[in-house]
């Protein structure tokens, strides 16, 4: 976004200053008196200062929209990674519950062949 911005204040600058060069030359060279030349230039030299802060103040505003859209992304991003964390965490926390389950039975399985197989050489 930086080198968009940047790019889109060079050539405003650009545009301003040439404009203002193709302003100063034309009057310079147009048969005027020196006096109604000046009253131009100055003229001129207003409608341009006006051009340009009313385009300062529209990439301002661009600026300012693009960097709220901006956060809304963020903070949709954020809000779908937690979202989805939750659903891992719930998943691994049921796998966990599954694997104690899972061993508490076949801990219960191997007790019980231990005593059969105790009692089996007791006898023998």
């Amino acid at each position: 976004m930086d080198n968009r911005t940047d790019s889109g204040l060079a050539f405003l600058a650009g545009l301003i200053l040439g404009g203002l060069i193709g302003a100063v030359a034309a009057l310079l060279f147009a048969p005027q008196s020196g006096e109604e030349t000046r009253r131009q230039l100055q003229e001129r030299g207003i409608e341009l200062k006006d051009r340009a802060e009313e385009g300062a103040a529209q990439a301002r505003e661009r600026y300012e929209e693009l960097a709220v859209e901006a956060r809304a992304r963020a903070d949709e991003v954020g809000e779908r990674s937690r979202e989805a964390l939750e659903v891992r965490k719930a998943q691994l926390q049921e796998a966990v519950e599954e694997g104690k389950k899972r061993a508490e039975t076949v801990k219960g399985e191997i007790k019980a062949k231990v005593p059969k197989k105790e009692a089996a050489e007791a006898e023998a």
